[in-house]
Formats: C-alpha cells, structure tokens, sequence
C-alpha cells in the first residue's frame, strides 16, 4: 500500500498526494539564481509507474514540472506581504504574487529543458529544485497552453528574474 507524501486539508476535503519520483542531481541547496545551468534526473518511483510511463515524451523539448519544497521549514511559511527576497527596493506585496518557496502549501512550478529519458529517468536542464525533491507530477509542455494576448508584469518581477536563469 502506499503511503502519502502529505496530506492537506480539512478532513471532508484532504487532499492525498503521493510524489510520482524524487529530483536526483543538480544542487544540494536552494540559492535563488542561476538556475539554466543546472542539470538533474527525475527518476519516477518504479513501483508506481511501468518503464513507458515516459514515452511519448521524447517528441517534446521541454516539462512543466510540479514539485513540493520539502527542505522549507513550515514556520518560515509566508501567509502574509512581504518584499520579495527581503529587498525593500521592491514594493510588499502578498505571497500570491510572488514565486517564492516559503507558500502555503510549498509547491513549485517549473518549465525545463527536456534532456534526454531513459525508461524511468527524466534529465532536465533548468529545474529550479533540490537533489532529493518529492516531484508530484510532469507535464508536456504545450504552446497552446502559454498565455494568451499580451502578458504583463511589474518592473520588480523583471528584475527578480535578470539572473534566475
């Protein structure tokens, strides 16, 4: 039986997720920038998933990558504005408007490069997450679901991510 890779919720809506693989490679801790050069595997768990599970993928150059920031410490959650990265260059502004890891639920979201797959690994480039990360879904990336018209962000948004990459 497998077990839960955590449980949220009230107890007539709880939400069971359970970590499809775990980020293997790439940095051992969070920094905030830099992240193109990164490499790392997702290697899917091989009791849930046959070694086909990723084909198809291969015809795709890039993933969105849903996964859960577990090394955040849940007392350093943000519910609350805050500066984005502490700078108070940049205006305070409330945690659903920005993309840190310290948010309710601790989930990230991240379009990477698709490397290269083999049976049940996944090599990326660009994955903003941590060696041993629980990652709880993948996705083919697809143009059609990128924004529609034109997309708009602050100054400070901009800034943030000169070096992310």
């Amino acid at each position: 039986m497998m077990t839960p890779g955590f449980v949220v919720g009230e107890a007539e809506t709880m939400i069971e997720v359970i970590p499809i693989g775990y980020v293997r490679g790439g940095r051992e801790k969070a920094r905030d920038d830099y992240w193109a050069r990164e490499q790392a595997s997702i290697e899917l768990d091989g009791e849930q998933f046959a070694t086909d599970a990723l084909a198809g993928l291969e015809q795709f150059s890039h993933a969105e990558v849903v996964f859960h920031f577990h090394k955040m410490d849940q007392t350093k959650i943000v519910s609350t504005a805050r500066h984005p990265r502490n700078n108070c260059d940049w205006p305070e502004i409330g945690i659903f408007s920005q993309r840190g890891r310290a948010r309710p639920n601790r989930i990230g979201v991240t379009v990477c490069a698709i490397v290269a797959i083999n049976r049940l690994w996944l090599s990326v480039r660009g994955l903003d997450a941590i060696d041993g990360t629980p990652v709880l879904d993948i996705k083919p990336y697809l143009n059609g679901f990128a924004p529609r018209g034109t997309v708009r962000e602050p100054d400070w948004a901009r800034e943030i991510m000169a070096d992310y990459w």
